[in-house]
């Protein structure tokens, strides 16, 4: 029933779960308990992605047609055993400029998930450089381009674009994962040979972008202008930079649906290309079936 609590066992740490049969997407009726069940099963996926990292999480308390709300300081109440992690404010990340603090959660566990989840944190966001043992901010270890379409240009156009896009990483020795973004477009993922300041890996993903749009213009843009993303794919490298975040692999989406920001394969996206419907969003029960 509605307010009910239970207290769970999770790796050692003892937690109180809350309201698990609240619907927090209302059109597939799916429950906070389904929620919190799809990312304790997707945990062993899911966790190398956010590990050394700082989360932002989006918070839909109320389910996914109520508001929502960002949060990056760990909120109030937080148990002692979270790891957190507390970093300057500033674009760089870097210990040279201090306008500020934040204090993000680290979340390397299960139990530090299943907490933020109890707390209807449905998006996990994270930065593309993690911090060390002590918490003081590395380089960004990987680069991520945001394919996102502008209309009536869909998935079908993304994957044709990713497929442009994994030849100029190739050309920059670089090897690319697509993940579906759980919303409109693509992700693509390049782990880097040495961490780079994100300033450089920011430059690196604008020079991608940048070469194509020169090369095939009528269908790629790398200008932020939404007025100019009409019909074409947008290649947004500004995610790179160090105060931007991108929704991790495996995370839920604050959708109507419950999608997933899922990982695919290069023959998936190849087939997305090809066939306007050869590649879909995916819901949690789908990624939870692929990885069964």
């Amino acid at each position: 029933m509605a307010g009910e609590e239970i207290r769970v066992d999770v790796e050692g740490r003892t937690l109180t779960l809350s309201n698990l049969d609240k619907v927090l997407y209302p059109r597939t009726g799916t429950t906070k308990g389904e929620v919190l069940h799809y990312y304790a099963q997707i945990a062993p996926r899911l966790l190398p992605h956010l590990r050394d990292r700082a989360v932002t999480r989006i918070r839909w308390p109320h389910g996914v047609s109520a508001g929502s709300f960002f949060e990056k300081n760990v909120p109030a109440g937080t148990p002692s055993w979270v790891r957190t992690v507390t970093v300057p404010t500033t674009g760089s990340r870097t210990a040279e400029k201090k306008e500020g603090t934040l204090t993000f959660p680290v979340v390397d566990d299960l139990a530090t998930l299943t907490w933020l989840v109890n707390l209807a944190a449905l998006e996990l966001h994270v930065h593309q450089w993690t911090v060390d043992a002590d918490g003081r901010p590395q380089g960004a270890d990987r680069i991520v381009i945001d394919l996102d379409p502008g209309e009536p240009a869909g998935l079908h156009e993304c994957c044709q674009v990713a497929l442009l896009v994994r030849e100029r990483l190739h050309a920059h020795d670089l090897d690319p994962f697509p993940v579906t973004s759980g919303s409109k477009g693509l992700h693509l993922y390049a782990v880097l040979p040495s961490a780079l300041p994100p300033d450089e890996a920011t430059t690196l993903a604008k020079q991608v972008a940048e070469e194509l749009q020169r090369s095939h213009s009528s269908q790629v843009t790398a200008t932020m202008t939404k007025s100019r993303r009409g019909g074409k794919v947008f290649l947004d490298w500004s995610q790179n930079s160090g105060s931007k975040t991108t929704v991790a692999p495996y995370s839920l989406r604050g959708r109507e649906r419950p999608t997933v920001a899922a990982p695919v394969t290069w023959a998936e996206v190849e087939a997305g290309a090809e066939d306007p419907l050869g590649l879909e969003q995916l819901t949690f029960e789908e990624v939870l079936a692929r990885d069964a």
